[in-house]
């Protein structure tokens, strides 16, 4: 949520921001929020006047009856007033009410150095790592190939769920928890504290987090209940917080996030709707930051740099790039999204996204920082993905597949799977590589026995 007082004394920079970010249908929504927040604060002018009145007359009452006057006439004046005052109350807390719910409807101010633009075709890049792999043979589709190694079940997961789930089986089940466990390992090595929360929010936590008139439609709902299922961790971790004042010598609180989530989009053609890179359901780690404002663009870099530094580790190659202004989130002032390399695709595809929120979550949830008789202020909130698996094991599944149908395990994930470094390759048994074994020639000297020693 914005600052009121931006609304207030400098509305031209929110016509601006929405003009910028291609989204001028909600300048409709920031005429509504000034004309309400005016109307607002004169109701409430208006309302202390009547209490203050209303205790005036109280005395004067008191007053002339000690007197032994008549009060006839302020006694009269003193019945209408408490119904002067349930009305006005009525009206200031309506105007209040549809006030926050505009107000929820602004999107975040961006950064200065967000590059102007409506869609992901403006996007720009900043850096590149590592050698695209060029193919010498033919690549099988990874959720082809994944079937034939017999390590994912994607029609059972239809028949079971519907489209959009998947059975993991096998070394790929094994593979996802490496991911996850590299991944929390990986950034508890860099100061953040692992977070496994819950599964479910409840509206009021949701919608600090996020506008959930743009993104109710893409979150399942548990019918009957005041319940959604979370889509992402930093939406969880966010609201832990909420209403809360945090101690600010404590800041940077960093967070690492591991959930299972759920989300109804999934993409429309065949590389997703057959495959693991866009699922209803799949795992991540989150990074999550809580800091001070003046800190937040530098723990904007440092996210983003676990991330790249997280796949370089994998040695997956990729690509960095700044949203446009218009493919931007409404909560977010700017995001990088890193792009591995899908050699199949021929392409850059996103595998995460690193948003700074300055204190747009904050004002929404009523995170504070700060002393106790101190002045508190809103703090700054982040959020990167440092991996989502589904997308991160198909970006395995081409960039390490071999001509054999075989995929090789990167180096960093082998000892949480038991050593195992390659997929589809069945070590042989003791007895069939001694039938393997090639037959000794004739003119080989014999084995020589050891001598046993005394015991």
């Amino acid at each position: 949520m914005l600052d009121v007082n931006l609304l207030r004394e400098r509305p031209e920079v929110i016509r601006e921001n929405l003009v910028r970010r291609g989204d001028t249908a909600r300048i409709p929504v920031l005429e509504d929020a000034i004309r309400w927040d005016r109307e607002w604060r004169e109701g409430q002018r208006e309302l202390d006047r009547l209490r203050h009145l209303r205790n005036i007359v109280s005395q004067e009452i008191r007053e002339l009856k000690t007197a032994g006057r008549d009060a006839t006439a302020k006694i009269r004046e003193a019945a209408e007033l408490p119904e002067r005052i349930r009305a006005l109350e009525t009206r200031v807390d309506e105007l209040q009410r549809k006030l926050r719910d505009a107000m929820l409807r602004l999107p975040n101010v961006l950064h200065e150095s967000v590059p102007t633009g409506a869609t992901e075709a403006d996007n720009v890049e900043v850096r590149r790592w590592g050698t695209p792999k060029v193919p010498t043979f033919e690549l099988k589709p990874h959720g082809e190939l994944a079937e034939s190694l017999g390590i994912a079940d994607f029609e059972r997961g239809r028949k079971a769920a519907g489209a959009g789930f998947v059975y993991l089986l096998g070394d790929l089940a094994r593979l996802d928890a490496a991911l996850l466990r590299f991944g929390t390992d990986f950034l508890v090595k860099r100061g953040f504290t692992p977070v496994f929360p819950p599964h479910v929010l409840r509206r009021a936590a949701y919608e600090g987090m996020v506008d959930l008139t743009a993104f109710e439609d893409v979150m399942y709902k548990i019918e009957g209940e005041d319940l959604y299922l979370i889509a992402t961790s930093e939406h969880p971790i966010g609201a832990m917080h909420m209403d809360e004042v945090l101690d600010a010598e404590r800041l940077p609180l960093r967070y690492a996030g591991t959930s299972t989530n759920f989300r109804k989009e999934i993409g429309a053609h065949g590389v997703d709707t057959r495959g693991l890179f866009r699922m209803h359901q799949f795992n991540k780690v989150e990074q999550f930051v809580f800091c001070r404002p003046e800190d937040s663009w530098a723990v904007h870099e440092v996210l983003q740099k676990n991330a790249e530094d997280f796949y370089r580790a994998l040695g997956i190659p990729f690509r960095v790039v700044i949203l446009s202004a218009g493919d931007t989130g409404k909560v977010a002032a700017k995001t990088y999204d890193l792009e591995a390399w899908f050699p199949r695709q021929n392409a850059y595809r996103e595998v995460g996204s690193n948003s700074n929120c300055t204190d747009y979550q904050a004002r929404r949830l009523n995170i504070r920082a700060g002393k106790i008789g101190g002045d508190k202020f809103f703090v700054h909130t982040l959020n990167n993905t440092l991996v989502a698996t589904s997308r991160c094991m198909v970006a395995i599944l081409e960039n390490f597949q071999k001509a054999d149908g075989t995929v090789a395990v990167p180096r960093v994930l082998r000892a949480y799977m038991g050593g195992v470094a390659s997929i589809g390759r069945k070590p042989r048994a003791k007895s069939e590589a001694r039938k393997s074994r090639p037959p000794r020639s004739k003119g080989a000297r014999p084995r020589q026995s050891r001598k046993r020693r005394p015991r």
